[in-house]
């Protein structure tokens, strides 16, 4: 089934009557079809004839004024009517832009015509007639060749970048649509592309090295030149190729190089030298030169300014002299001036000090009456008052003294008689302690001796006061005791050195130190 029509959906298959004011194809924008009275008149042009000027509207397609495609009518013998109307029921308007060909082939009664349009438009029947699309845009190509051996037998790889497109003369469009048409544009690359490619590498073998790599624009044209008739033939135009890499594997390339790169090196450097040489040598002849011209030119410089310093001198001295009598006479009439300002600022300033001297007499007398008045007599009336309050004030404080003094007296009596009770009520103590120590004799002596034993204890073991146990290390227990006794054995002499008091004498210790010996 062919596409929809561009002035709505197909008819369906019920039979309508077809009308001229119905269908006509006005929106197609087509030409008026010929009247009767346009028509030729006279016999049936001959067959040949009709088919010759046929094939002329043929190139115009329906814009042309074909009717309907077919041989058994000649053009202009038509109906009108019935003709537009079924073009404008059957068939479709197709636009193609400037980038891609349309191709309509086909028509009833077995036609075999064929349309080419790129950039405008054309008609097409619906089921009788193909429309089909092949593109004219460029097509870019990358034709690689791997490991090809050259003239002289070195493999080399070669890359280059070619643009093709489709051509659009008549004759060479049909014949790429009679190749292409049906196929996308990637399969039309790789037709083209193993063309370029076989091509490139038959160029390869019958070049050497040197050339295909030092003239690779003359290599690049070679291989234009080459395909171009092969591509030609399918309707391909190449539009450009160039040699984007040559390499090889073996290091060919570089050691080709390196030769002419060691010689052009060699050059340079001497010319690098010679030039040098060449500039040292201009150089130091500039230099002369310049400094010549710079010393005469420093002379005339140092001529034209001593010149010009003495002249200068001279105006100054000129200047300055002039200058000078100026100021003199200007400081000498200023000072002529002070003097006169002077003498009538000192007039001034001794009425301005006769009338100072007689407001500070006046001022002064004010002041002396105004101190007598709020100095003079409140200061006396102050000092008397402070008199009166400093006799009050010492009043009191020899009462104060006589009452402190009857205080101490009082508490002085008092202490002295507790003092006194106290000692006698000691002395009564110490008399009747010593009447029983006389008494009791060495009993007495022992419970003195009883009442100082903590006191020496303490003061003994105080150095052990922080230790939590002492451990006494003997393997035998008859050791331990006979340190225990030496210690009873030495304690009566430690007390009588530290108090006096022979311990050895007290029976019941005497007895015990015995036992011990």
């Amino acid at each position: 089934m062919g596409p929809k029509s561009a002035m709505g959906t197909k008819p369906s298959g019920i039979k309508r009557k077809l009308t001229t004011h119905a269908l006509a194809p006005a929106p197609l924008n087509l030409p008026a079809p010929p009247s009767a009275a346009t028509l030729p008149a006279g016999p049936r042009p001959q067959r040949g004839a009709g088919r010759r000027r046929w094939g002329k509207r043929e190139r115009l397609g329906a814009a042309g004024g074909r009717c309907c495609g077919t041989r058994h009518r000649p053009p202009g013998h038509c109906r009108p009517g019935v003709c537009l109307s079924a073009c404008g029921a059957m068939g479709n308007c197709h636009t193609v832009g400037p980038n891609e060909a349309l191709v309509v082939s086909g028509g009833c009664c077995g036609s075999d015509y064929k349309q080419y349009v790129f950039g405008g438009w054309a008609w097409a029947w619906w089921c009788i007639s193909d429309t089909q699309r092949i593109s004219l845009e460029i097509m870019t190509l990358q034709p690689r060749c791997e490991d090809v051996e050259t003239a002289e037998g070195v493999a080399l790889t070669v890359t280059g970048v070619a643009q093709v497109k489709i051509m659009t003369e008549k004759e060479l469009l049909a014949v790429a649509c009679e190749q292409f048409l049906g196929k996308n544009v990637q399969d039309i690359k790789n037709v083209v592309l193993q063309t370029l490619e076989g091509h490139l590498r038959s160029i390869l073998g019958t070049l050497t090295v040197e050339q295909i790599y030092q003239d690779r624009d003359q290599f690049a044209k070679l291989v234009r030149e080459v395909a171009a008739p092969d591509v030609g033939r399918m309707g391909i135009e190449i539009l450009s190729f160039t040699i984007k890499d040559v390499y090889d594997k073996v290091d060919y390339l570089s050691s080709l190089g390196k030769t002419q790169t060691a010689v052009v090196q060699r050059d340079a450097d001497i010319g690098v030298a010679e030039a040098e040489r060449d500039a040292g040598i201009r150089e130091a002849e500039c230099k002369k030169e310049m400094l010549d011209v710079k010393f005469m030119a420093d002379t005339k410089i140092a001529d034209s300014k001593r010149a010009f310093e003495l002249q200068k001198s001279a105006f100054s001295e000129e200047v300055n002299i002039k200058t000078a009598e100026a100021q003199l006479a200007y400081e000498l009439q200023g000072a002529r001036e002070q003097q006169k300002i002077r003498q009538e600022e000192i007039e001034i300033e001794v009425v301005q000090r006769k009338k100072q001297i007689a407001v500070e007499t006046q001022e002064i007398l004010r002041t002396d009456k105004e101190l007598i008045a709020t100095v003079r007599r409140p200061a006396e009336a102050e000092a008397h008052r402070i008199q009166q309050i400093a006799e009050g004030e010492k009043v009191k404080q020899v009462l104060l003294a006589q009452a402190e003094a009857e205080k101490i007296r009082k508490i002085g009596e008092a202490e002295a008689a507790v003092i006194e009770a106290m000692g006698k009520a000691e002395a009564e103590r110490m008399k009747l302690k010593a009447e029983a120590y006389q008494k009791y004799g060495d009993a007495a002596k022992m419970a003195l001796v009883l009442e100082a034993l903590p006191q020496i204890a303490a003061k003994i073991s105080a150095p052990l006061a922080k230790v939590d146990e002492i451990v006494v290390l003997s393997g035998d227990n008859s050791k331990v005791t006979s340190e225990v006794n030496r210690l009873l054995a030495e304690l009566p002499a430690s007390v009588h050195a530290l108090t006096g008091v022979d311990l050895s004498k007290i029976p019941l210790i005497r007895n015990a130190t015995g036992a011990q010996v």
